[in-house]
């Protein structure tokens, strides 16, 4: 294998980049901005261009390189082609590994972006050791991933690991961002918790210290939560209930050995954490009981460690 590999996060505002040894490294990490506009024209010449000029900086030759594994926020089929993704003004649905290399000579890899954070938390993070895995990542939405024996679960239609999607309420009357009603997202992301919130606040006089706040956060949520607020407290039992629950009927499929919890949402720590455990257990098969639960630990950096670990598991 050859010295180094590269590792891209694709991002709505940022493009994530990582130079790695191929003994998984880490030697550099830099961003450049995401231009979006015009079909995302410009994003994987901008791409190559700051690849090239990193190499030309460290004096590295690109015969000395292995590959590019570089993680995008939609389907990926067969690590190449790339369907429209919504939040990059549906740039995609042509062969992005393909394109990526006529422009800079190297061989490319691509994948879900969540599936990106799996891998590089299963490598290098929260499950490091680990071969059987389900990653859940917590932000705008509910992202994750799903690894069994020690191989991506990626799916036909590359909609392996959408864990946010997840059909958890067949009543919502809402619209999830997907098109359908019901989904993990619509109550387990920072979105939904809010949106909780908002319809608790509106619904009931209740003295809570969440209406001190002009706009509530979710970190306001679990700052109350901790400090004992039984309104706050009722919003992190409901949302981590429908998540434990999921995970649940998840663990019945792939039967994890650890389930690694990721995202902005994340933040909040242990209380998050041991209340979806709680839950999972209130719900889950008996045989999967003691699942183990941890917090990730490679933050935004975790998409750079994923892709790199393509390359090398390639």
């Amino acid at each position: 294998m050859k010295p180094y590999a590269f590792g891209v996060d694709l991002g709505g505002t940022t493009v994530k980049i990582g130079l790695f040894e191929t003994n998984g490294t880490l030697l550099d990490k830099w961003e450049i901005p995401t231009r979006a506009r015009n079909h995302s024209e410009n994003l994987l010449p901008d791409i190559a261009q700051s690849l090239m000029s990193k190499l030309a900086e460290k004096r590295i030759q690109v015969s000395d390189v292995e590959g590019i594994g570089m993680g995008v926020p939609g389907a990926v089929l067969n690590g190449s082609f790339v369907k429209p993704c919504v939040n990059l003004d549906h740039w995609g649905g042509f062969d992005v590994a393909e394109r990526l290399t006529g422009l800079c000579g190297l061989p490319v890899k691509v994948l879900n972006d969540a599936n990106a954070a799996a891998l590089g938390e299963m490598s290098h993070g929260g499950g490091r050791g680990s071969q059987n895995m389900v990653f859940v990542t917590l932000g705008t939405g509910v992202g994750g991933g799903v690894i069994v024996n020690g191989e991506l679960l990626a799916g036909t239609h590359g909609a392996g690991g959408e864990i946010g999607h997840i059909k958890v309420n067949a009543h919502e009357t809402a619209v999830c961002g997907c098109g359908k009603r019901g989904c993990l997202e619509q109550y387990a992301s920072a979105t939904g918790l809010l949106r909780s919130a908002r319809e608790l606040l509106a619904s009931s006089g209740e003295a809570t210290a969440l209406r001190q706040y002009e706009n509530l956060s979710c970190k306001d949520i679990f700052d109350c939560a901790k400090a004992g607020d039984a309104a706050a407290l009722r919003l992190v039992d409901g949302m981590t209930r429908i998540l434990g629950m999921a995970l649940a009927a998840l663990s019945c499929v792939c039967d994890p050995e650890i389930i690694v919890i990721g995202g902005g949402v994340a933040r909040a720590g242990t209380i998050l954490l041991d209340s979806v455990q709680k839950h999972f257990k209130d719900y889950v098969f008996p045989a999967a009981e003691e699942t183990v639960f941890a917090l990730a630990e490679l933050g935004s950096d975790a998409g750079i460690y994923g892709g790199v670990q393509v390359v090398l598991n390639d």
